[in-house]
This record gives C-alpha cells, sequence and structure tokens, in this order.
C-alpha cells in the first residue's frame, strides 16, 4: 500500500487543496490530509475548526483520512508511514518553495520520503488561503473558491472576529 500525506495550514481549505487531494486519491492508496497546528503565520481558524472543515470536504471519499499533526512535516510522513509527500504547485514561485522543501526533507530523511508535486488546474491557479480569507474579510463572494460549508464557517469567522483582528489574520 503506498499511503501519500499532503500537509498544509488549510486556513481555510479551498477548491485548489481539495483538487490536489482527490487527484492524489487515484495515483495512492491512501491520502492523508494532514493540518499543521503551528505554522508561523496567523490563522483565523483553529486547529480544531481546520480539521474539522478539511474532514467535512472529504467525508465522501473513503481513500482521504483527514488528520492533524506538528512538529516537523517528515517525522510527521515517517510517523504515519507514508512513502510519498504531495504537493500542489500553482505558480513559478511555488516550484522554488516546494523545491527547496523536498531538498530539505531528502536530507532529513535519509530513507527516501519521496515529493509529488501535482500541477494545480487551471481554474484554481489564483487560489490560496490568503486571497480566500481577504475576500470573505472584505464581505467579498468566496463562492466559487470554497464549498458553501467552509463559506459559512468564513462569514461567522469574520463576523466573530471584528473588524480590529482582520488584518493581522490576513497575512499569511
Amino acid at each position: 500500500m503506498v499511503r501519500a500525506l499532503f500537509p498544509g495550514t488549510f486556513d481555510p481549505i479551498h477548491y485548489g487543496h481539495m483538487d490536489i487531494a482527490s487527484r492524489a486519491s487515484k495515483l495512492f492508496d491512501e491520502v492523508v490530509v494532514a493540518v499543521y497546528d503551528k505554522p508561523l503565520k496567523s490563522l483565523i481558524f483553529s486547529p480544531e475548526e481546520r480539521i474539522s472543515l478539511v474532514a467535512e470536504a472529504f467525508k465522501d471519499n473513503p481513500k482521504i483520512k483527514v488528520t492533524g499533526y506538528s512538529g516537523l512535516t517528515i517525522d510527521y510522513a515517517r510517523a504515519i508511514d507514508a512513502q510519498v509527500i504531495v504537493r500542489g504547485l500553482r505558480v513559478f514561485s511555488d516550484f522554488e518553495f516546494e523545491f527547496r522543501m523536498a531538498l530539505a526533507n531528502q536530507r532529513l530523511a535519509k530513507d527516501a520520503v519521496e515529493t509529488v508535486a501535482l500541477i494545480t488546474a487551471e481554474q484554481h491557479t489564483f487560489l490560496s488561503s490568503s486571497t480566500v480569507r481577504e475576500i470573505a474579510a472584505l464581505n467579498g463572494d468566496v463562492s466559487s473558491m470554497v464549498p458553501p460549508f467552509v463559506e459559512k464557517a468564513l462569514k461567522e469567522k469574520v463576523i466573530n472576529m471584528g473588524e480590529q483582528s482582520l488584518p493581522n489574520a490576513l497575512r499569511d
């Protein structure tokens, strides 16, 4: 069995993330979508909220499991016996970042957890969680970017946060 790990903060999950995970589930026996708990960036959803939203997104795909994790991604990949780390590439700058991360992971894991990059579908090239958060915070329409349950959670979060907290929460 080939298990793939698709790690990220997913703050919030959007159709681009969902496309990559769904496509990966056609290539691998199991895809573990792992929600990182404490990135070095501001988030608007708690780890529990993000895990819940991601789980809802994939509830109908039995090949996709959702979990949270802490620490180094490569350590988590080894802990769950993943042979592959899946990453999505939208634009050229993503390649440079993912290339450096893959090389760092190779250095850290001599036991060869491979990195596989999937090119995003054309309609999702502009999507990023920070773009979705900013549009939602400015009361814009994100219905073409996220599933309805994520749109609802975003609206509730923006209302509860109030305008004073929004600038810090929008930064990646």
